[in-house]
């Protein structure tokens, strides 16, 4: 065979099995994980293939993705023998990804061991956070402090913004604009944040362990950050351990941590403490000192969109509303998608009577927070206020849909069917609101009354005892239970019940009337001394009456409310704590501080010569 055919035979060769690579890349982004190992392995077998040795990479990639995670190791490890010294970079990403299955797979000193190597070679700032994770794991306090420091101790090759501003000072507008943005400083930024993440993250998790309080824990991890390239984050720790002290509930160490930032010279860190401790205060209802860390946080860092909600609370809760849209407005305007400024504002707009402008604000909520409890709450009672009953109807079911216990909102369905005059609707309600809360008096006199109109005097007597039990010092209770036992034919019991309420109320001219009347319709022979004591009453009553003189008279009857029950106003623990207007003040936590760490498993998709345009294959190293 002539030379130009065995060229002819390996270029064909070559071709084919960058048409198998691709083929086998399109079979892993469509999940079609058999078909893709099946590829590789045919690509394994063609010794012409110069690049085998990485595809076993992508191979430990497809069975990360089935979860054999032992098998994606041994792939892993088959192809950190293949790979040679000089691509390094490649191999730290391999190692990488060892030392995560391990974590997977509760291996914590194997792939203690993948991270120490990595460190050792090339350390990166999310190997770092890993390793004291490990170490966090298996409780080794003095491994956690040491993981630490090399973590801190990873130089951050990036451009300071010292320098960065130094050199810009110098360039005209338009180029300082366009390399404030360019492809390198978003690279940098990112960088910065992964590091500052991580170093936060870090230190939140094992200060409450390493030492024996929380408060030497976080001392420990503040000096050696102080003692390293990132000294700006000492003061983000410390806001980080007054909100752990906040979760601990040692509210007076949280604020004493806080107070310490009134001497720092970083106006923005001494802005995120004021604004935490206007919002500590605010809670505690103490609203002078509330105010007054609030104008601290405004003064420090006007642009700080938590600390003009703080200030627009505060101005709230002193009745200048008018005033209090100033400054949610003005947060709206330094952050757009602050929920806690939009709400603020359209309670505001509700109580200085803009309520157009309020269904607006709690609409754009909506949008922004679908299906939350307050929001629908607000929704419903703006459209009721422009009377769009239908439309207020509307938000109330939907409401109903998100907490369909709430008794205060199965009462505020109630009053809705009731004045509907749909009786049948309304006593649903009610009675749904009685069994998930069945203390409030309201509902009970409703489901009461509902009864005695049904003439089902039975049922009607339970609810009216309930209130009775409640409200042991209102006399009408008692009388609703007599007067349902005398209604349904129950002479006897029904005296005795009213004979109960004289002993406790004897000045009560109603009780010794119905006294009175069934005593002679009974025949008894006390009627005598029960229409007698009648006659005192009605002269008492009537002689106070005198004294008071009619304008004070109507005064008390209508503070009594006549005869009509007195509804107990107050809200129950249990009732919907929403749907009171409240407004929302703002705890400004750090600006990257987050719970928990997930370990990040990146896959590698190596090199292998050229591919088609037409099927437009990549093999990106480092793609995730």
């Amino acid at each position: 065979m002539s030379c130009y055919a065995i060229s002819t035979v390996i270029l064909l060769l070559h071709s084919f099995s960058q048409v198998l690579l691709n083929l086998a890349s399109q079979y892993t982004l469509n999940e079609l994980y058999s078909e893709a190992l099946n590829t590789y392995h045919v690509l394994m077998r063609n010794r012409l293939f110069q690049n085998a040795g990485r595809l076993k990479v992508n191979m430990g990639n497809v069975y990360v993705k089935l979860g054999y995670y032992s098998k994606a190791i041994k792939f892993y490890r088959m192809a950190l023998d293949q790979v040679t010294n000089t691509h390094k970079r490649m191999r730290i990403k391999i190692m990488q990804n060892i030392g995560v299955l391990f974590v997977k797979m509760g291996k914590y000193n194997d792939a203690i061991a993948s991270f120490e190597y990595i460190m050792g070679e090339n350390p990166d700032f999310k190997t770092g956070l890993n390793l004291v994770l490990c170490y966090y794991a298996l409780n080794d306090k003095e491994k956690m402090k040491r993981s630490f420091q090399k973590l801190v101790s990873i130089q951050l090759e990036v451009s300071r913004e010292e320098d960065d501003d130094k050199h810009f000072s110098t360039l005209d507008g338009a180029l300082r604009e366009a390399i404030s943005n360019d492809t390198l400083k978003i690279f940098e930024s990112r960088k910065k944040h992964e590091a500052e993440w991580s170093i936060l993250m870090a230190s939140k998790l094992i200060s409450p362990i390493i030492d024996d309080s929380l408060n030497l824990g976080f001392t420990w991890c503040v000096d050696v950050v102080k003692g390293s390239t990132f000294l700006e984050l000492a003061h983000e720790m410390e806001i980080n351990k007054a909100v752990l002290f906040l979760k601990q509930k040692e509210f007076s160490a949280a604020i004493e941590t806080l107070k310490s930032f009134e001497r720092k010279k970083d106006a923005k860190v001494a802005s995120v403490a004021a604004t935490n401790l206007a919002f500590l205060y605010l809670l505690q209802k103490d609203y002078p000192q509330a105010n007054h860390y609030a104008d601290v946080a405004v003064s420090a860092d006007h642009y700080n969109p938590g600390a003009l909600v703080n200030k627009g609370c505060c101005i709230y809760l002193q009745g200048d509303f008018h005033k209090s849209l100033e400054y949610f407005k003005e947060a709206l305007v330094n952050e757009a998608t602050c929920v806690e400024a939009l709400y603020n504002l359209g309670l505001s707009l509700k109580k200085v009577g803009h309520y157009e402008d309020a269904l607006e604000c709690f609409s754009k909520l909506q949008a922004m927070l679908p299906n939350r409890p307050q929001v629908l709450y607000q929704l419903a009672t703006a459209c009721d206020l422009l009377k769009r009953k239908d439309q207020s109807l509307d938000w109330y079911m939907q409401l109903l849909n998100v907490v369909p216990t709430d008794p205060e909102l199965l009462h505020q369905m109630g009053i809705i069917f009731d004045a509907r005059e749909d009786k049948q609707q309304a006593f649903q309600y009610y009675y749904d609101s009685y069994r998930n809360y069945p203390s409030d008096p309201r509902v009970s006199t409703w489901l009461g009354a509902y009864f005695i109109e049904a003439e089902v005097y039975e049922k009607a007597v339970s609810y009216f005892e309930r209130a009775a039990v409640m409200q042991p010092s209102e006399v009408k209770w008692q009388l609703m239970v007599a007067s349902c036992h005398r209604r349904s034919g129950n002479y006897q019991k029904a005296l005795a019940i009213y004979k109960g309420i004289h002993r406790k109320f004897p000045d009560n001219v109603e009780c010794l009337k119905f006294i009175v009347r069934l005593c002679s319709d009974m025949r008894l022979q006390e009627v005598d001394r029960y229409a007698a004591l009648l006659d005192k009453a009605e002269e008492a009553r009537a002689n106070r009456e005198r004294e008071i003189g009619p304008r004070g008279s109507g005064k008390a009857r209508r503070e009594n409310g006549g005869n009509e029950p007195t509804v107990n106003e107050g809200r129950s623990k249990h009732a919907f704590r929403i749907l009171t207007s409240r407004t929302v003040c703002v705890f400004s936590f750090p600006r990257i501080f987050r719970c928990w760490c997930d370990f990040d498993f990146e896959p590698i998709r190596p090199v292998c010569g050229c591919v088609t345009s037409k099927i437009g294959a990549t093999s990106d190293v480092g793609q995730k």
